[in-house]
């Protein structure tokens, strides 16, 4: 096992597991589809750093949940966020993801 520090997000030197970012994958993939709704997955994985089939699964879940629309246009495919849908856990749950993105975002250019 290597025993040498890896380098955090944040320019600190932190173990493996020390290394979390505050937002979870679901969000990451959803900030990725904002900015390019005409995003290939593909290209979604690599920016969040996980597996192709991880980021399919989560647009699935985020299909499931309301919160993107997949349309087919020609070979590629197109999402549509729903702005107004409201965040899940309750907390959070006074806010839309439409906020998430904006907060994250902000004064970055956005497709759509």
């Amino acid at each position: 096992m290597n025993s040498t520090p890896a380098r955090a997000l944040d320019g600190v030197s932190s173990t493996p597991s020390e290394v979390w970012t505050f937002l979870t994958n679901h969000a990451h993939v959803l900030i990725c589809i904002a900015k390019d709704p005409e995003i290939r997955l593909r290209d979604v994985a690599n920016l969040v750093g996980i597996t192709e089939r991880a980021v399919q699964k989560i647009v699935l879940e985020l299909q499931t949940a309301g919160i993107l629309i997949k349309q087919r246009v020609g070979r590629r495919n197109r999402y549509e966020i729903q702005w107004d849908r409201p965040l899940r856990h309750p907390i959070e749950s006074h806010r839309s993801v439409g906020d998430l993105i904006d907060l994250v975002i902000e004064g970055q250019q956005v497709s759509g």
